[in-house]
This record gives structure tokens, sequence and C-alpha cells, in this order.
């Protein structure tokens, strides 16, 4: 009896262990953010092919990707305790530079970004 005991109890321990370890790894993991947004012109229309440019405040380092068909954008695993500036650019005009603050704890940022196609 007290072996039967002393082994549950030596399992519950353990399964309580793995219990506790398992969210620390995802809750690392959940802070991480996305940025993810359309690229459209001022009437709306998506613009395919636009190049969208986000860059690192803290580090200076700037990625980029290209709109896919219907002018959508998406960067995932950003630092939540870095500024970002994010724009646009298509056929030589830019968007507006907008900015996105450590201090926003959202995990999922939309950004939509807009360009008049006739400014440069």
């Amino acid at each position: 009896m007290k072996v039967t005991r002393r082994a549950a109890g030596v399992l519950c321990l353990l399964l309580c262990l793995a219990g506790a370890a398992a969210p620390q790894g995802s809750k690392k993991e959940s802070q991480l953010r996305s940025v993810t947004g359309s690229v459209t012109d001022k009437g709306d229309n998506p613009l395919p092919g636009s190049v969208v440019f986000l860059k690192n405040l803290r580090t200076s380092s700037i990625n980029s990707r290209f709109a896919d068909n219907d002018g959508t954008y998406r960067f995932s695993g950003l630092d939540p305790n870095a500024d970002y500036e994010i724009y646009a650019q298509f056929e030589g005009a830019k968007s507006s530079v907008r900015s996105i603050s450590s201090l926003d704890n959202r995990k999922e940022i939309v950004m939509n970004l807009k360009i008049d196609k006739k400014k440069s």
C-alpha cells in the first residue's frame, strides 16, 4: 500500500512539473509579435507587388516583403521590446511612414498602408 501511494505521489509530482514547464516555453514564444495589413491606393484598390519595408529602430535592421496578389503582407517573429517603422512603395510612390511602439502590447498588429500613385 505504501509503495502504491509513494509511486502515485511521484507520478503526481512529475505531472505537475511537466505541466508547469510547458506554459513557460509557449509563453516566451507568444511574446513575439506580428504585423499584417494591406497596401492599397487612395481608392482602396489593392497594389500587388508593392514592397513593404519594416525597420527595427533598436537594431536599424530593415526587412522587406512583397505584397501578394490581394495587396496583403505579413511580418512575424517581431521583438516586443523594439520600436518599428513601416512603409510601402509602389512604382516610385511611397506611403506615409507609420510607427509601431514597443509600448503597444498587441500580439497581432494591423497596419494598412495607402499609397497615392499620383504623388512621388
